[in-house]
């Protein structure tokens, strides 16, 4: 994989300032700041426990930082509640480690749940999409390899290409943003590679802003425009994917040589 470089954007699509969490007296996230821009891949590298789900979990307001701001497109989603929350939390596409699929229907089905505050409420509660909806529901598989797939159940597909599905339901989902929490933690090399080229590829094509948080720090260079660094809730580093080497590898994760 080789990462595509981004032009600079002068209005980040997403702006994390100063993102604070405890749990207790234990500080999991401490001043975390850092920009994303649209189009742009950017990697949270960090040793279990840096606090990277909790950062993603604030991002999204599934729980509430101490401090700092999360900016979408320039609006703080502390700032938001009721309906303009809701239509502000469909700019942020989910992908996740466990898949997140209705193993018992079809992946094109499971596509289609991206769809669903945008239809209309007798289609949703009839599980009956409109042609439009069918149509960009597989283009989106299509984008990620899988047209092929659409009928077959999500429990018959490989782990890689169940996660390639849940890329397909964020991209119908038309999002800003992707945050991508540990997406190959369980997939074989070849396929985790298959997995982080379609994040990738709707980066650079759609120019959705991708965050995704790895530990397979072997694939961050070719795969990142951009990485940030936690440590203890930190931000330690933050630098082009290309120029990520060893000597970051073993800064972030605290590791002593020699």
């Amino acid at each position: 994989m080789t990462a595509v470089p981004k032009a600079e954007s002068a209005d980040p699509v997403l702006r994390v300032v100063g993102m604070t969490h405890r749990y207790g007296k234990r500080v999991v996230l401490d001043d975390v700041s850092f920009d994303l821009a649209a189009g742009e891949v950017v990697a949270i590298v960090g040793p279990s426990g840096a606090g990277n789900t909790t950062l993603f979990r604030c991002i999204t307001r599934l729980i509430s930082a101490d401090a700092g701001r999360v900016e979408l497109a320039g609006r703080d989603l502390a700032a938001l509640t009721g309906a303009e929350l809701r239509r502000a939390r469909r700019n942020i596409g989910l992908v996740f480690q466990q898949y997140n699929l209705v193993r018992r229907m079809s992946a094109l089905d499971n596509v289609l749940a991206g769809r669903l505050a945008d239809m209309a409420t007798w289609r949703v509660l009839a599980r009956m999409p409109g042609p439009e909806e069918r149509a960009s529901a597989l283009a989106c598989l299509e984008r990620v390899g899988l047209a092929d797939h659409a009928a077959e159940r999500a429990d018959r597909l490989s782990g890689g290409e169940q996660q390639r599905v849940a890329i397909a339901r964020a991209l119908v989902q038309r999002s800003r943003v992707v945050l991508a929490d540990e997406p190959v933690s369980s997939l074989d090399p070849s396929a985790a590679t298959k997995v982080l080229a379609a994040l990738r590829s709707i980066a650079r094509d759609d120019g959705i802003a991708v965050l995704c948080s790895l530990h397979q720090v072997a694939m961050v260079a070719g795969f990142a425009d951009r990485v940030v660094g936690l440590r203890s809730g930190k931000v330690v580093l933050d630098l082009a994917g290309a120029e990520f080497d060893e000597r970051h590898h073993q800064a972030v994760y605290d590791i002593k040589t020699g």
